[in-house]
């Protein structure tokens, strides 16, 4: 006899599992179809560019939160020593004055005044008129010079605690542009890393090739007796140390003699030379006579690239700049048209 079972209808369970693995299935092709293509060398190397000029914008704040730092810790520094040095004359003023004190007690008694100084609330002194006219002229002057070496010292007490609530703020601004400085390097080598070996090796021939032709145009311009012209003594000693650190690696918030960013590559050349200028190419573009053409540049002066001031370096002639460029490269010579010039500065 035939057997008339119904077959066995799949459980809700099995149903769940055969949709649920369907739909990633599809999911999956869905998004195998629609995945972004693998950027090309070119594009790659333009969103690095654009990686480590943020880096360099944020580098140049991380140097100026740093500089105010190290103002901020001498300031502090002597402020403190101001304080200590004036809490001893005050202990000496109060030393004489007790002297004062034992004396008038061992000849018949204390002033009132005097015990009035010495006592727990002595800066309400002054406000007793009535003890002050029972005192000489002598006791009087040493009072009225202990209350200002003590308003003084609370002055100078109240700026040192500012100064410390600043220095708290500018060392906490110095940690969050370190981090984004970091953040963009590690963007920009993750980016470096997508490419092959081969676009790798042809990038970094590309950056030979351009520094190669950026030497020779420098060398030309440096013979050239118009635009070669070092701008005084200073620039073209300063020059000449740039000059001497050419193949130095990038570094940011690096000030020599190993390595360089920008603004440090200009300021310790200038050091070099005997001539201070400020840490930061915003501060370097307020330092000395602002150059607007390019014509009239000569060897040696500064030039400010980009709107909000972020990159410096040394003309050197013939159109072309030494400077320490970015994260990945050394000190070298670069078409000043490589960059948005602003304007130059003459030390």
């Amino acid at each position: 006899m035939a057997s008339h079972r119904r077959p066995k209808q799949p459980s809700r369970t099995r149903v769940t599992v055969l949709t649920a693995t369907a739909a990633a299935a599809v999911a999956l092709t869905s998004q195998a179809a629609h995945a972004d293509p693998k950027p090309s060398k070119t594009e790659v190397k333009a969103k690095v560019d654009k990686l480590y000029e943020d880096a360099e914008k944020a580098t140049e704040k991380y140097n100026g939160a740093k500089e105010k730092q190290g103002k901020l810790e001498d300031q502090i520094d002597n402020l403190q020593d101001k304080v200590a040095r004036g809490q001893d004359e005050l202990n000496d003023q109060r030393d004489a004055l007790g002297s004062l004190a034992s004396a008038q007690y061992r000849s018949g008694g204390v002033d009132p005044s005097v015990q009035l100084f010495l006592s727990s609330d002595p800066d309400s002194y002054l406000d007793k008129a009535s003890a002050l006219s029972q005192l000489s002229d002598q006791q009087a002057d040493a009072l009225k010079k202990m209350q200002a070496k003590q308003r003084t010292l609370a002055q100078q007490r109240k700026e040192a605690s500012d100064k410390l609530g600043d220095l708290a703020s500018t060392r906490k601004e110095l940690g969050s542009k370190k981090k984004e400085v970091q953040g963009k390097l590690a963007e920009a080598q993750k980016l470096l890393n997508s490419l092959t070996a081969a676009e790798k090796a042809a990038m970094a021939k590309e950056e030979k090739r351009a520094s190669r032709d950026s030497s020779r145009e420098a060398l030309k311009g440096a013979a050239d007796t118009g635009s070669g012209k070092p701008a005084s003594g200073r620039a073209g000693s300063a020059y000449a140390a740039a000059q001497s650190q050419i193949g130095k690696p990038y570094v940011y918030g690096a000030t020599g003699p190993s390595s360089f960013d920008c603004s440090g590559l200009t300021s310790w050349a200038f050091s070099q030379a005997g001539v201070t200028i400020p840490r930061t190419s915003q501060a370097q573009a307020n330092a000395g006579t602002r150059i607007s053409s390019q014509s009239q540049l000569q060897v040696g002066d500064l030039v400010i690239f980009y709107g909000d001031q972020h990159h410096v370096g040394f003309y050197a002639g013939n159109g072309q700049v030494l400077h320490a460029p970015r994260t990945g490269t050394v000190v070298r010579y670069e078409a000043i048209g490589n960059m948005p010039f602003q304007f130059g500065v003459r030390i």
